[in-house]
């Protein structure tokens, strides 16, 4: 009697616990629940998105939004530097060239402007340091900075011309 009485609950349970995952995989719009036949288990697909994978439509674009591929909502470094002719002296200034020039192959202003800082700070030619942080086999500027002048600290100089930088965005308005 005992051994059937914990068979039973153990049948229980797994029912119950079997049931969780069809309910939770119900769609958004009341429909029949997903994934009715031989799923991969408890909670599959569950919480990583509110959108069906293979969406289509207009909301296709939002998805691809949160990819590395480029937003062309968003304005070139180009466009950024013609826009803001204060900011565009100041890197030219800190780097002896035009910053259309300086900028060309950094993946954003931001990047490009405390790469300049720092070559000013430490006395590391700009084209040196530029070509160790963009292009293939690019590196971040704490290592492109211990990599040309390794008896400074780095990291806080890579932090000190991050922060340069994100003053004179901020002073900019871009």
């Amino acid at each position: 009697m005992k051994r059937s009485t914990i068979s039973l609950a153990v049948f229980a349970v797994l029912l119950y616990a079997g049931g969780i995952p069809v309910f939770g995989q119900r769609g958004h719009g009341g429909g029949p629940p997903a994934g009715l036949g031989g799923g991969t288990g408890a909670g599959a697909g569950t919480g990583m998105s509110h959108q069906p994978s293979g969406t289509f439509g207009p909301s296709s674009p939002a998805n691809s939004g949160h990819s590395s591929q480029p937003d062309t909502g968003r304005k070139s470094v180009n466009d950024l530097l013609a826009q803001n002719t204060k900011l565009s002296s100041q890197i030219s200034d800190l780097t002896g060239r035009s910053s259309t020039d300086a900028c060309s192959e950094f993946k954003n202003l931001g990047q490009c402007v405390a790469a300049a800082h720092v070559s000013k700070n430490l006395g590391i030619p700009f084209d040196t340091l530029k070509g160790k942080v963009t292009g293939p086999g690019s590196e971040k500027l704490g290592q492109a900075i211990h990599d040309l002048n390794p008896n400074v600290d780095s990291k806080a100089e890579a932090k000190k011309g991050q922060q340069q930088a994100h003053n004179d965005l901020k002073g900019s308005n871009s």
